[in-house]
């Protein structure tokens, strides 16, 4: 991967001096800059503002303050959530509904049939969505968001819960979608699996982002007491 530092703008996702403060709370503050490459982890305590930072590099949440600037996020992005909803149809319907709520993609039923083969539930496609496992769900969801053609997808905590067995797939498709030319930006408490995953890691403390390090930097040598607190277990693991 190249560094961050040798990207032009057009491969970062900008926040400078974001704010967004609720309740007269600030829950989020960020001054960072991110690649749009390879996988970005995000972690840090509960509550810290994560989940926030996703939905609004997808749109759901405007910032209070500051320049938000897209990069190539502005050609499409997709967020996949802890608990992502599905209807009362069939595992291929469920996908069948990106053609209905998103005009501008076309898509095929070829096209839903290899994005269920590449997550491996090609042979689920006519079963109950709402009968699948917690691991075929979240494939699912990773399946929706390859087609809809995201050039950024945003994962929140995507094997939480999971087995080991369907940590191991759920991660295999996220590399096959890097492969595929997509950025991944996830949040994660699990440790073990930045390390695994992750390119780059940013680390957030009540709302605060902190710049981003390289993975194997960012384990070696934490980039404030705070995150080598978290990383040894005695912060925020509540």
């Amino acid at each position: 991967m190249d560094k961050s530092s040798s990207m032009s703008s057009s491969n970062r996702l900008e926040l400078q001096h974001i704010e967004i403060v609720r309740n007269d709370r600030k829950i989020l503050s960020a001054n960072v800059s991110i690649p749009l490459q390879g996988i970005t982890a995000v972690i840090g305590p509960n509550g810290s503002g994560k989940t926030t930072l996703l939905k609004m590099i997808h749109g759901l949440v405007a910032p209070d303050s500051g320049n938000y600037l897209p990069g190539s996020v502005a050609l499409r992005s997709a967020l996949v959530l802890h608990h992502t909803p599905l209807i009362k149809a069939s595992v291929k319907a469920n996908l069948e509904l990106i053609k209905d709520t998103e005009s501008a993609i076309r898509i095929s039923d070829s096209d839903i049939d290899e994005a269920l083969a590449n997550v491996g539930l090609l042979h689920l496609a006519k079963q109950p969505a709402l009968k699948l496992s917690a691991g075929e769900r979240q494939r699912l969801s990773l399946a929706r968001a390859q087609l809809q053609h995201a050039k950024v997808i945003l994962l929140d905590e995507p094997t939480a819960n999971l087995d080991p067995g369907s940590t191991d797939q759920v991660e295999a498709i996220i590399k096959n979608l890097v492969a595929q030319d997509c950025s991944i930006i996830f949040t994660s408490h699990q440790l073990a699996q930045v390390e695994r995953l992750a390119n780059q890691v940013m680390f957030i403390y009540e709302g605060e982002c902190c710049d981003i390090s390289d993975t194997v930097e960012f384990f070696k040598n934490p980039p404030s007491q705070n995150a080598q607190r978290f990383i040894h277990h005695e912060l925020g693991w509540k």
